[in-house]
């Protein structure tokens, strides 16, 4: 759930550019040139007189907001603090903001997977009931809400602002995951320091506090849960916030928990769901814990979630920010890792593809490691100073896609045009008799393949599978060793003809490199560089996402559908496999083994978006003709 420089690929840096805001002047008697922004090469530079962070103001209010989350009859007013340089009080500086918003800072609840669902029973069954989580804890103190941002932004001109959400820390209301206070509580505060909304000296009180000291623009970031609510905050489309930097955000709730009908659970989160994310954030007033847990928790979210047949509905579309992307006016620095299994990489890649099509400025940072990762900050600072300080630095002007290539430094991307790759096309591998071992995977189908069949078994991990020479567990076909590299840029997609002996089964779908390695990192999300991408399916739901049927058992389906998005170089004297199982033990549910999955192989293919297209995959393959 959480400096080095970039390459000189970085196009349109303006060099030594230096530009002072205009500030009110001070008196003769104080005899001094006032406290002043600096820009230089289109990014906000370190002023001396902003760097004494034993002379920033810090401060903290109620914001309130537009909704009654909890109940009680009253507006809910969100728990705010502010750190700005003392020239915002003695010299009559306006400066925009850096604003992050959380439901972490007060605390949260276990992350001990036994109050999370059991995952031990059979597909489209009741699950067993989950053990309550013990109540997260409710600090009544004022404390600091945060310091993330402060040190990076304060002394570079800006004010840092953060916020509690909804039901959070000292915020009133109630935590809904995802729910419209999510998106209304962080536009309260925008209106607030554009003079908009009210803010107050306490939760309950009359006493005003204004934000005279700011431009009103603001810029938001975070990481995981912290990301996902600036773009919350964007879909209102707020007037004030320019820019917005999502670091790994959650762009569905959908998606995070469900693939393409299946319950799935976040990477590292097994029987995770949208109630036990209630339940781990839930750290507000304890005096509505009560209100909150009735009716939002039992009487909302667990009413809709559905983890009986998986299926989307339109309760999770409103938990989805694609449909209510078009309101986003906000500059946007997209940022995600292709390694991320916990909020995969289809989150930002759907919005980036989005705000692309509609005009809005958009770029995107890619890295090859897990969950989370911020941009090098001189992506974000310039980002920040184009967009929130108006500094005109070209940044509309540097390529839109920043890659960091296998093997580089997390901090050094390599740039490129756009992504996916603007030279990538399909390329359609079919699958060749023998996966039982490894069996082939070619541009040439050849004669009648016939069918194969595996039989699950939960027990087995997914590298444990790949790594076999021989198991009926999975299905595993591999091209022939690569005498170049490919160059895979966008999303694969499967298309598989299948029959299950049961009414229900898993379906899970890996794309990896041969031979496999020891992996790298540390579980339960190790980081290996074999796995290219993944993903899952309910064949239930082969007509459609929004209504599953039961299977009947030997009759065959199709279904197609996509695998993550990525974008990485297989090596030559590599192969690249597509191996087919039913469970995949760390994201799916665990039904009794025996399950039989039985594929028709001619009328199941991988399509593989590769650099080149057709005639590079042929050269790497060295495959022969036409």
């Amino acid at each position: 759930m959480i400096m080095r420089p970039i390459r000189s690929q970085v196009s349109g840096v303006l060099a030594a550019l230096s530009f002072a805001f205009l500030l009110l002047p001070l008196t003769e008697a104080q005899g001094q040139t006032p406290a002043q922004p600096v820009f230089s090469a289109g990014q906000a530079q370190i002023v001396p007189a902003f760097a004494d962070s034993t002379e920033w103001i810090r401060h903290d209010l109620w914001v309130e907001t537009e909704f009654d989350s909890d109940g009680d009859g009253r507006l809910d007013r969100m728990h705010v603090s502010v750190v700005r340089p003392k020239q915002t009080e003695t010299e009559g500086l306006k400066i925009p903001v850096v604003y992050e918003t959380s439901p972490y800072y007060a605390g949260t609840g276990s992350g001990d997977l036994r109050y999370f669902w059991n995952v031990r029973h059979e597909i489209g069954e009741t699950p067993p009931p989950r053990l309550e989580m013990p109540p997260a804890p409710y600090r009544s103190l004022r404390p600091t809400i945060s310091r993330s941002q402060i040190h990076t932004w304060v002394p570079r001109g800006f004010a840092v602002v953060h916020s509690s959400s909804p039901g959070t820390g000292l915020s009133q209301g109630c935590p809904t995951v995802g729910g419209p206070n999510e998106s209304l509580a962080p536009k309260a505060v925008i209106d607030w320091l554009n003079g908009r909304a009210r803010g107050f000296t306490s939760p309950d009180g009359n006493e005003e506090v204004v934000a005279y000291w700011t431009t009103g623009r603001v810029g938001m970031t975070g990481t995981s849960y912290n990301g996902t609510l600036p773009l919350a905050a964007a879909t209102t489309g707020v007037e004030g916030l320019e820019a917005i930097i999502p670091i790994a955000p959650n762009t569905s709730y959908y998606h995070y928990y469900r693939s393409h009908g299946l319950v799935r659970s976040p990477g590292g989160w097994l029987g995770e769901d949208i109630d036990v994310l209630f339940d781990f954030i839930n750290s507000g007033d304890p005096e509505r814990r009560p209100w909150c847990i009735e009716d939002v928790r039992d009487g909302e979210l667990m009413q809709n979630m559905d983890r009986i047949t998986g299926d989307h509905s339109d309760w999770w579309a409103a938990r989805d920010y694609l449909p209510v992307v078009g309101n986003v006016r906000a500059a946007t620095l997209m940022a995600h890792a292709f390694n991320d299994w916990n909020v995969m990489p289809e989150h930002g890649v759907r919005i980036y593809e989005a705000l692309k099509e509609q005009g809005t400025p958009v770029q995107f940072y890619f890295h090859q490691g897990g969950h989370g990762g911020a941009p090098p900050l001189e992506m974000m600072n310039r980002w920040f100073t184009r967009y929130v300080y108006g500094v005109e630095n070209d940044v509309e002007s540097d390529p839109r896609a920043w890659i960091v290539r296998e093997g580089a430094e997390r901090l050094e991307p390599t740039a490129y045009q756009d992504y996916p790759h603007p030279e990538a096309g399909p390329v359609t591998l079919h699958p060749l008799a023998g996966g039982v071992q490894t069996g082939g995977l070619s541009l040439n189908r050849g004669a009648s393949q016939g069918s194969e069949t595996l039989v699950d078994n939960f027990s087995f991990s997914g590298a444990t599978l790949a790594m076999a020479e021989w198991t009926d567990h999975r299905l595993l076909y591999a091209t022939p060793e690569l005498s170049g590299p490919v160059h895979i840029s966008g999303t694969p997609r499967i298309t598989i003809r299948l029959a299950a002996s049961k009414p229900a089964a898993n379906l899970s779908v890996w794309l990896v490199s041969l031979p496999w390695t020891e992996p790298r990192g540390r579980e339960p999300q190790p980081i290996t560089d074999n796995l290219i991408t993944r993903g899952w399916a309910d064949p239930r739901n082969h007509r459609s996402i929004s209504q599953s049927e039961p299977l009947v058992p030997g009759q065959y389906y199709e279904l197609s559908f996509d695998l993550q998005p990525t974008d990485q170089i297989i090596p030559a004297g590599a192969r690249i496999g597509l191996m087919i199982f039913s469970s995949d033990r760390d994201f799916t549910l665990w039904p009794d083994p025996g399950t039989e999955l039985t594929v028709a192989l001619d009328r199941t293919a991988l399509e593989l978006p590769v650099v080149g297209g057709e005639g590079a995959f042929r050269r790497a393959a060295e495959v022969e003709g036409g």
